[in-house]
């Protein structure tokens, strides 16, 4: 493309006055005549297809015209259809029909699209002819079951209604796709929150209430499961994010701990010797730890919440070292190894974050060093646990703890008594910014690149001001289980403002981002992984993206995080975009994805040890979000092949994941990677493609999905096999 530099760059020196145009949305941003040059290029491809030297020539003849005429009759502002109509009227007047026709069907046709994003009677029509881009948004919903029809129906009402709510700058920027605005189907129709750490402890002791049954302290550790099953089930349907269990293993051993004694006392009735006694009480506490863990696994997969869903669940353990603590991690471990059913298929939930810490379980001569294997084993036959690495964690986010749902970190906090708090604590959602657009708009231009990069975070924080300010419009009532009974941890009166447990940096809301790769390539080239100087351009601006946030959070007393963001459909959303505005441009939009977060290229085949280099610079900076994967051949037979990678990661990264084919036929016996292909993932051994007869499982975002069990449009398996390889 041709740049509008030269000749018409000096004509139009006659006048320095600045001229801002005003945008629909009603920002004021400064006059950029690129942008004109760009749009008439754009309209006359349309037409002709490839452009020539002369036809650049001729565009930019037309611009200096156009740019001349605003600038004799507009002295400071002009609005943007007026623009558009110097526009139209100045390639009528130069005989360039076609080219006029072409531009004025673009501007049409983006009126038109703004209009049928906020019309719901058009976006009911697309899910009634099960559109791919609004049934199969989520890989983890079955858009076939009524109460999930049910809650797609009410989201589209409540996007419809949301895109309205929104500023208009902000509602403008996210359907053109300079940003994104997480979760419009429910927020901010409703003031609902996001992700949260559960405050299961608090609950459990303290007792709780759901619907009208007031519950009382469980009294066992089958109990206190139960419990937990039904408190996970409520969260989610009070928010619209994901929900996690921290340290379960030491949660829930006070509640085993209540069995052993109970047994005990039963023994002492009937068995001589305090030893005998022991042992017996043992055996049968750890008969009722292991099915306390089954019935917890088996309660959580069976779940479906308002939203149509599994509740999206994490459970944290590994650090607690008494016995019924190790027993539990044990329980948790090998209920997931064994599978569920009686074809063992893999559990999809919870997900499982082992944690792993120095003087504890890393070592050899660490006291639960035999735990770690056993979760070694099972991240080789069922891709979890992914780990957490205690001494990392908390460098990088002020305190120990595992992330809501599936990614998104608190960062330390103390409250008024100087007492750490990390459970019952929460997000407000998230914004995030496309990075690759801003690159490409830039085109080469690295001090373009940056201002356009304020410009565009200027629009998320206000995006993001109004997600905190939505929130707290809230009143407890609206989720008694959130804000009256215990999961966020304080609990307030009907009268309390929901602020209470916002304010003061005790929640977050982020601000995401998306294509790091991209950004470089844009500026360096596709293969610019080992250049230090590309490499820092990209520490540089989630650098930037932090120094953002953090004055924010001084300026509002909340913590704005940057959270390298997981969006299972919003990689493929930014690059559709971009493709319409810029075309195929090579390592970038030519993918038909985005790289998420800040990973290495998944077209190039690192080892696991040069990843975690490349990749371990970044969290530092996006703290409030972040995950590494790995890739593996099946580990099976090779346990100690992970093992390797996760002790070279413990100094290194704080939160890992493990990609290894797991997918299992149950008529040939093949375990590995499964083929996808236009009537499901196929055994490449056998051919079997039969979702009774085959478990598959691939990793969409941060969670495990089983794309095999539900029936798919047509296509849309090879789309989940892109998502599994373009998310990691």
């Amino acid at each position: 493309m041709m740049k509008l530099k030269g000749k018409n760059e000096q004509e139009t020196t006659q006048s320095d006055k600045e001229i801002n145009v005003i945008k629909r949305d009603g920002r004021s941003v400064e006059f950029d005549e690129q942008k004109i040059y760009d749009a008439i290029v754009k309209a006359k491809a349309e037409i002709q297809g490839h452009l020539s030297a002369l036809d650049h020539n001729q565009i930019t003849t037309i611009v200096g015209l156009i740019n001349d005429e605003i600038r004799t009759r507009f002295a400071e502002d002009i609005k943007i259809y007026e623009i558009q109509n110097i526009v139209e009227h100045t390639l009528l007047e130069n005989h360039e029909y076609e080219t006029a026709q072409a531009y004025i069907h673009y501007r049409t046709q983006r009126d038109f699209d703004r209009s049928k994003a906020t019309d719901i009677n058009f976006t009911i029509g697309k899910l009634r002819e099960k559109e791919q881009s609004v049934v199969n948004e989520n890989a983890n919903k079955d858009s076939n079951v009524f109460n999930t029809q049910r809650d797609l129906t009410a989201g589209i009402v409540g996007k419809s209604i949301g895109l309205k709510m929104l500023p208009p700058h902000v509602a403008n920027a996210h359907q053109k796709g300079d940003i994104h605005y997480h979760d419009l189907d429910y927020h901010p129709y409703e003031p609902m929150t996001n992700c949260c750490l559960i405050d299961f402890k608090g609950m459990l002791n303290n007792g709780f209430k759901i619907g009208n049954a007031e519950v009382e302290s469980p009294k066992s550790i089958q109990t206190a499961t139960a419990q937990i099953s039904q408190i996970i089930a409520n969260v989610a349907s009070s928010q619209y994010g994901g929900c996690s269990a921290d340290r379960l293993d030491e949660v829930l051993a006070p509640f085993a701990k209540l069995n052993y004694q109970k047994h005990l006392k039963d023994a002492k009735e009937w068995i001589d010797g305090n030893d005998r006694q022991e042992a017996f009480a043992s055996k049968k506490t750890k008969k009722d730890i292991y099915d306390a863990m089954q019935s917890l696994e088996y309660e959580i997969n069976t779940l479906f919440t308002s939203n149509g869903q599994t509740p999206f669940t994490s459970v944290g353990f590994g650090l607690g070292t008494n016995w019924f603590e190790r027993e539990i991690q044990k329980a948790i471990l090998q209920n997931r190894i064994n599978g569920l059913g009686s074809e063992h298929r893999t559990a999809i939930f919870p997900k499982l974050i082992f944690s792993i810490k120095r003087g504890v379980n890393l070592d050899t001569s660490d006291p639960n060093y035999d735990v770690k294997q056993l979760a070694i084993e099972c991240a080789t036959k069922r891709m979890y646990p992914d780990i957490l690495n205690y001494d990392k964690i908390v460098e990088l986010t002020g305190s120990f703890k595992v992330p809501m749902g599936c990614r998104s970190f608190l960062q330390g906090w103390k409250d008024e008594n100087g007492e750490e708090v990390n459970v019952g604590r929460m997000n407000l959602g998230v914004v995030t910014l496309n990075l690759p657009r801003i690159a490409m708009e830039a085109d080469g231009d690295k001090e373009k690149f940056w201002n356009l990069l304020e410009e565009r975070l200027q629009i998320v924080k206000d995006a993001l001001v109004y997600r905190v300010n939505r929130c707290k419009e809230a009143i407890p009532e609206n989720a008694p289980i959130l804000y009256m009974y215990g999961a966020f941890g304080k609990r307030l009166t009907r009268e309390e403002s929901v602020d209470e447990l916002f304010k003061n940096k005790r929640a977050t809301v982020s601000l995401g981002y998306i294509g790091l790769y991209e950004v470089a390539s844009a500026f360096y080239g596709g293969a610019w992984e080992d250049d230090k100087e590309a490499k820092q351009f990209t520490i540089d601006i989630v650098k930037d993206l932090k120094e953002h946030a953090d004055d924010w959070g001084d300026e509002y007393g909340y913590h704005f995080s940057v959270y390298s963001t997981p969006s299972e459909s919003l990689t493929d959303r930014f690059c559709r975009l971009d493709t319409e505005k810029f075309g195929i441009v090579e390592n970038i939009t030519d993918k038909e994805y985005y790289t998420n977060s800040f990973h290495y290229d998944v077209r190039k085949a690192p080892t696991p040890f040069e990843k975690l280099d490349f990749e371990k610079d970044y969290p530092k900076y996006c703290s409030g979000g972040f995950i590494h994967y790995c890739e593996y051949p099946v580990l099976q037979q090779n346990p100690k092949a992970l093992e390797a990678v996760w002790d070279y990661a413990y100094d290194k990264v704080g939160y890992l994941g493990t990609n290894t084919p797991i997918d299992h036929c149950y008529k040939c016996g093949f375990e590995g990677d499964f083929t996808p292909t236009d009537r499901g993932f196929e055994c490449p051994k056998c051919g079997n493609h039969d979702p009774k007869t085959c478990d598959v499982v691939k990793r969409t975002c941060g969670y495990l999905g089983n794309p095999q069990a539900r029936p798919m449009v047509h296509g849309r398996h090879k789309e989940i096999s892109s998502r599994v390889k373009h998310m990691k």
